[in-house]
Formats: C-alpha cells, structure tokens, sequence
C-alpha cells in the first residue's frame, strides 16, 4: 500500500517504566519515516509545551508528594492539551502519530494499581478525551525485576515512579495486562524481555499484520 494512499492513525506503545518504550517507540517512527510516510513522535506525558511542563511535576520528585487522584488529573490536563496541541492537528493532517505512553497508563498507574478504580479514570477520560481512542496500542511486558534495573542504569531525574515499592510496580504490571486483555482487537502484547532488535522485529511485524503496513 502506498505511504500516501493511507489515513493517518495513532499508534501507542505502552508499558512499564524500563519496558522500553522510548527506544521501541524512535525504532518505529524510523521505519515508518524511511517508508515514506507523515509521522509524528511523541509522549506522555508531554507532548506539547503546556503538557511537558505538567510532566515534571509528575515525573519527578518524592513519590509521595501527590496521591493517586492528583496525579490523574493532573495526567488528563496534560492529556488534554497533548491532544488539542498535537495529536488531533497531526492526525487532521493525514499525519501518522506515535506516542510513548497514553491512557492506558493512566488505567494502570492510578486506576488499578493506585486504588482509584477504573471507573473514576474511564468517568474523566471520556469528559476529557471523549471517544477518541488510538487505532493500536503495543504493550511492552517485562517482569518488574527487570525493567526497573533497566531505568535504574538510565539514570536522570524523572525516576519519581521507579521509586515506589516492588509490589505497586507489580500490580502495574499486572494491570497493563489487564486491559489489553480485555480489549484485544486494539491491543497486541510484546515480550519486551526479549533483545531489543527482536523486539522491533516483532513490533513491527504486528504493525504491518494490524494496520496493513509493509514496515521494514
């Protein structure tokens, strides 16, 4: 299929912190570039100017500073202007968006595993965001024993999460689980415990089998 020929959608890759979503996330954005086709990367949260200054405040810092409510809605104001910014005119323009991160995290982080429940974030989410909802999302699995190492060599400031106690980045992991499984025609799991070239090989593989692209 023609690069030109296709409507722009949005792909999200999700996952744990140190499940490698940065690195998967430009892997893709490359391959998709090199096929010619409008792509836009990005992140959350983040991803315009109002959203990555919300994101330090989130990221960074005590973890306990904020309770679970807090930081959704500080994640869905940052979400808002995400949208309104960049992925909605990205999307008007027949431009492909990547985004590292989005609601699923939100479901995950403060939903399930920060005791909110998962009807608090979906009642916000669909004030804030409305039916909009990515065409793919590509969860990265890696048991927490190995992802948080991986963020821990990293190194950096925005460590604010990572900090948290082994059994809450357990029950994220678990609750990431949980909602792709429960919606699987818009999720697809990837073993992200795998090498990194393995990784995109099967990413890519599920983009191409998903979407109907000729990624290489």
């Amino acid at each position: 299929m023609n690069a030109t020929q296709t409507t722009a959608k949005m792909i999200v890759i999700d996952g744990v912190d140190g499940a490698g979503k940065g690195l998967q996330s430009k892997q893709l954005y490359a391959a998709m570039q090199a096929a010619g086709y409008s792509v836009l990367l990005t992140r959350e949260p983040g991803g315009s100017p109002g959203a990555e200054e919300i994101r330090r405040l989130l990221v960074e810092g005590d973890p306990n500073k904020w309770d679970a409510m807090t930081e959704l809605l500080l994640v869905y104001a940052a979400r808002r202007s995400h949208l309104c910014q960049t992925v909605w005119p990205a999307l008007a323009n027949n431009t492909w968006v990547i985004s590292d991160r989005f609601a699923d995290s939100s479901r995950a982080f403060q939903g399930i595993a920060g005791g909110l429940g998962l009807a608090v974030v979906e009642h916000i989410h669909h004030l804030v965001v409305g039916n909009f909802a990515p065409d793919l999302t590509l969860l990265l699995d890696v048991p927490p024993t190995v992802s948080l190492a991986r963020a821990k060599a990293r190194g950096g400031h925005e460590n604010r999460f990572e900090q948290k106690d082994a059994a809450y980045h357990e029950q994220v992991r678990a609750a990431f689980l949980q909602c792709a499984q429960a919606d699987p025609q818009g999720h697809v799991i990837l073993d992200a415990s795998a090498t990194p070239e393995q990784v995109t090989q099967d990413l890519l593989a599920q983009v191409n089998a998903r979407l109907g692209l000729n990624l290489q």
